[in-house]
């Protein structure tokens, strides 16, 4: 059993990382690792970057008040797919692109590889809508986009959370490039 102290020094390590891509923005963005009957998110507010004590919520039940406003999409997400962690950032080319397109096809060799289709969600944050549509988004890919919300990824690690999050970051920003270059 991991400790809290060490999904702490994991979501830092992590939320560092997203931090210095530019991947989120202010106190935006949360992540979570399932464990036991439940999973450890981060608290509402806090930056990830320094995310402070990591929120253990149930699988079921009721929810604390200091976890994460996007509780429900975790939660969702673990009850219906076989996940182990979830990763929400703001990268704004992704976001630019859930505004203008249905799904994301990635121009860029690494993107068709490990992520050929990045599908949009909808709803509003924080609803069982867009948590439901998530999951099910994320039970067919690693990768999805809450139109003009962010990202949610998901893997067995943060660390492959991050990964995927970064490459939709990246396919995003190569597609908005190539409409530059169009006549």
């Amino acid at each position: 059993m991991v400790t809290s102290e060490e999904i702490r020094a994991e979501f830092t390590k992590i939320g560092n990382r997203l931090v210095a891509e530019h991947l989120i923005g202010g106190n935006f963005g949360n992540m979570s690792i399932q464990q036991d009957e439940g999973f450890f998110i981060t608290r509402t507010g806090s930056f990830l970057d320094d995310p402070g004590e990591p929120v253990y919520v149930p699988i079921s039940g009721e929810v604390p008040p200091s976890a994460s406003s996007e509780w429900r999409v975790h939660r969702t997400v673990y009850q219906n797919t076989r996940h182990r962690t979830v990763v929400h950032a703001h990268p704004p080319y992704a976001v630019a692109a859930s505004l203008i397109l249905d799904e994301v096809i990635p121009l860029d060799s690494e993107g068709k590889m490990f992520c050929p289709i990045i599908p949009i969600a909808h709803g509003e944050p924080g609803t069982q809508e867009l948590a439901d549509d998530i999951a099910e988004c994320l039970a067919l890919a690693p990768l999805c986009i809450a139109q003009g919300h962010g990202t949610f990824a998901a893997g067995k690690t943060l660390e492959e959370g991050y990964l995927f999050t970064s490459l939709g970051e990246h396919a995003c920003r190569v597609l908005s490039l190539t409409q530059s270059f169009q006549r």
